[in-house]
């Protein structure tokens, strides 16, 4: 992501990043920062982190990891957060960026394996984060944002998503809970619903010319998304501009969710 002008929008505030290896939690941990946050990032891959925290290095950026961090794992989250107190003092947003996913048909679906593991990967995880921040975000109140989806609705013909599709709906309807336990604490809990962005993950379909035309015509805007696209939308959920919405779901997708 190109560094584009810097308004300080998060100056003075603590977020910690998930996933900051790559993609969209990379996206946001590198937006937050140049925004003034202190971030305090992981990821499960040390070298991707590392990458990251270059970058950040070679800007002048205020930003931490833990890494190799593996958040299906509590006392993993416990030392997450913990070494994010330790190291800036206080917590004012958690950005739930993170996850591990299985694609498969419900028929090659392994319930002791691929199931229960991305039940962990993008469920449990987003739980275990928010359970373990949040006595830190009751203090001065705070910004929690998950990723929901579109699959959190509705489902994709030719997509084996399954697990995916409970996942999601489980974080989109945990995080309208938690926005109501939150609210007397002044903690706001908003969720994203990504369109397809275009990261390592996803390609292997943006690299191909005749997938990507086909996605691209999915979007009413003509393209796959960027990780800044869905940066920016955090950045907004984080600051105090956002300071009256919870319990929302902004779908970020070009208008695919609707065409």
């Amino acid at each position: 992501m190109t560094p584009k002008k810097h308004n300080q929008r998060l100056l003075g505030k603590t977020a910690i990043v998930t996933g900051i290896g790559a993609g969209i939690g990379q996206g946001i941990a590198l937006m937050f920062a140049r925004e003034g946050a202190n971030v305090f990032g992981c990821d499960i891959n040390t070298k991707a982190a590392e990458a990251t925290l270059a970058i950040a290095k070679s800007e002048g950026l205020s930003m931490a990891s833990l890494h190799p961090s593996d958040l299906t794992k509590e006392k993993e989250v416990e030392k997450l957060v913990e070494l994010a107190i330790e190291k800036f003092g206080r917590i004012d947003i958690l950005v739930n960026a993170a996850a591990f996913c299985a694609f498969e048909w419900i028929e090659d679906l392994d319930y002791e394996t691929t199931w229960k593991r991305s039940i962990a990967g993008e469920l449990d995880i987003v739980f275990l984060t928010c359970q373990k921040a949040w006595k830190y975000l009751k203090i001065n109140g705070g910004s929690i944002i998950n990723f929901a989806s579109a699959n959190a609705r509705q489902a994709l013909k030719g997509s084996p998503a399954l697990v995916h599709c409970a996942t999601k709906g489980g974080v989109l309807s945990m995080s309208i809970q938690m926005a109501m336990e939150g609210g007397p604490h002044k903690i706001r809990v908003n969720t994203i619903s990504p369109g397809l962005v275009h990261t390592a993950a996803t390609d292997h379909l943006a690299s191909d010319p005749e997938k990507r035309e086909f996605l691209n015509d999915k979007h009413m805007l003509g393209r796959i998304g960027k990780p800044e696209d869905i940066a920016y939308a955090a950045l907004f959920l984080a600051s105090d501009e956002s300071s009256w919405v919870t319990g929302a779901d902004f779908p970020i997708d070009g208008g695919a969710s609707k065409w």
